[in-house]
């Protein structure tokens, strides 16, 4: 072999001195790192997790943050005191159930930190829950930097609401944050708060319990395809599911930037890199300081008790994460699979799917009121109140929202698969709407009767809708959809048709509004 190839195999800087203006340096005074053309800085090694643990708890943080904005602005209207689903209720209810305890049975049906709070004002309970998550998520956020301590307050502030939303937290994007939000708690050191904490290096365990999470979403997203509709194996289902892009205008989109968070954990420094500049004080270069130091380091750098404890604490997760998944993967074999299911109150391994039937058609309901006196009467004119961004409006363009999520808009279409019985809090709504309710108006983007007496009948339309072809009749009229009416969803409905209904119910009466404006 010739002397030179001998050189060339080796790798760079382990047998060659090397000459850095004009002088020699010795393979030990230079890291062994490639350089970027044009005297670029060294290159990140592959193998290390610094940046990738900024990039996911950032990232984290960024959901953290939409999900409690949301919980802000809509929880008031759809929990609170005055609520379509007051959780007050809930929780009695729960508290009833068993036998008006609140101990360790109460607790573990519905974990919460609501339990520890004053019931007299849960819009100020809510309000508090929802404002301590966007200060500690903005916190993380901008600064890149968490400690076991703000992160398991994130998680457990999260859980505390998910555990009273009844049904406008009952779909699986909060069981898989809950369960994304777990896994983040580890992620970070226990009191350092430090975009690199040097001595507590980013644990393996963690990052596979992340890959283990994604790879479970994927898969149970798959497998509930191919078992539950045959337009997924036809390969139709396609032609229904992107009508409009879902990451941009789904009101779902925010499942969509959930899921990227987990498998951000399959990229390594060396593939994040690009995302932090490379400046002198920049965290690449403290990141390439860490490797070169690595890289020199003749022994094994020793271990404190900290660091002993750390790794009990990522090996009992490994284990309990482990054991969880047992009912899951059970699951995710068994020919009846059931998706975004939680085996545990804590929702820490959970089961996922989506779309496992996709509907050909597009139904919605129209809730509309009038003030004519008789609902019957041929001239009675009905006006059409207006959702945040579900499709109401033929003229109306459709929504870009995301990542927001607007949970009533969200419910309502799945009302529209269903019966007005099997919703309840939509008669709830309607009777607000009928009382003019402040709340309730906030939820929605257009009040037909605005600065007028609220009307006095409400009743609930069911149309189906379809996108008008570009070029064709109805789009040239400016019509983004094309609905045909279906049939009536529920009968007009006045105030007072709905007292009984409201007091089995325990929903305190909207105030009716004043007769003598009529």
């Amino acid at each position: 072999m010739r002397p030179d190839s001998l050189v060339m195999a080796a790798p760079e800087g382990s047998l060659r001195k090397r000459k850095v203006g004009g002088a020699e340096h010795s393979p030990a005074s230079q890291p062994s790192l490639a350089r970027d053309p044009a005297d670029s800085p060294a290159r990140l090694h592959t193998g290390t997790f610094w940046l990738t643990r900024i990039v996911l708890l950032r990232a984290l943080a960024f959901i953290y943050f939409v999900a409690f904005l949301v919980a802000f602005n809509q929880n008031k209207a759809l929990i609170g005191d005055r609520g379509l689903l007051p959780c007050k209720l809930y929780l009695k209810n729960v508290q009833e159930y068993f036998q008006g305890s609140t101990g360790w049975t109460a607790w573990t049906y519905a974990p919460t930190v609501m339990w520890l709070l004053d019931w007299s004002d849960m819009n100020f309970n809510l309000d508090l829950i929802a404002l301590l998550g966007l200060g500690l998520s903005s916190f993380v956020l901008v600064t890149g930097c968490a400690n076991m301590i703000l992160m398991t307050a994130l998680w457990a502030l999260y859980m505390s609401l998910v555990n009273v939303g009844q049904i406008w937290y009952s779909f699986g994007w909060e069981s898989q944050l809950l369960e994304t939000g777990f896994l983040g708690i580890f992620l970070s050191p226990l009191w350092t708060l430090s975009r690199l904490p040097k001595n507590t290096p980013t644990s393996q365990i963690v990052l596979w319990g992340f890959r283990w999470l994604i790879f479970r979403i994927m898969l149970g997203a798959g497998l509930i395809k191919v078992r539950g509709d045959k337009c997924w194996l036809d390969l139709t289902c396609m032609d229904f599911h992107y009508e409009v892009i879902l990451i941009i205008s789904g009101n779902l989109s925010f499942l969509n930037w959930l899921t990227i968070v987990p498998s951000l954990a399959c990229f390594d420094d060396a593939a994040l890199g690009f995302l932090f500049p490379s400046g002198p004080q920049g965290l690449k270069k403290q990141v390439l300081e860490i490797q070169r130091e690595d890289t020199q380091r003749v022994q094994p750098k020793p271990r404190d008790r900290g660091c002993l404890v750390r790794q009990v604490v990522n090996i009992s997760l490994g284990i309990l994460v482990a054991w969880l998944s047992v009912p899951v993967v059970i699951n995710l074999l068994s020919s009846r699979q059931i998706m975004n299911t939680s085996f545990n109150p804590l929702r820490i391994v959970n089961t996922y799917g989506a779309f496992g039937s996709v509907t050909k058609e597009r139904t919605e309901v129209i809730l509309q009121g009038t003030v004519s006196p008789n609902a019957s009467a041929p001239d009675a004119v009905w006006e059409d109140y207006e959702f945040k961004c579900k499709p109401g409006d033929p003229w109306r363009q459709p929504c870009l929202i995301s990542p927001y999520h607007y949970r009533l808009d969200w419910l309502m279409w799945f009302a529209a698969f269903q019966t007005y019985e099997q919703n309840e809090w939509l008669l709830h709504l309607a009777g607000k709407l009928l009382a003019g309710d402040s709340e309730a108006l906030a939820l929605l983007a257009v009040n037909p009767f605005e600065g007028r007496t609220p009307p006095r009948w409400i009743r609930g339309e069911h149309y189906r809708y379809k996108f008008s072809l570009p070029g064709g009749q109805h789009a040239t009229q400016g019509k983004w959809w094309i609905r045909k009416r279906i049939g009536p969803y529920f009968p007009p409905l006045r105030l007072e048709d709905l007292k009984e209904y409201f007091k089995t119910r325990e929903w305190p009466l909207p105030e009716p509004p004043s007769r003598h404006t009529r």
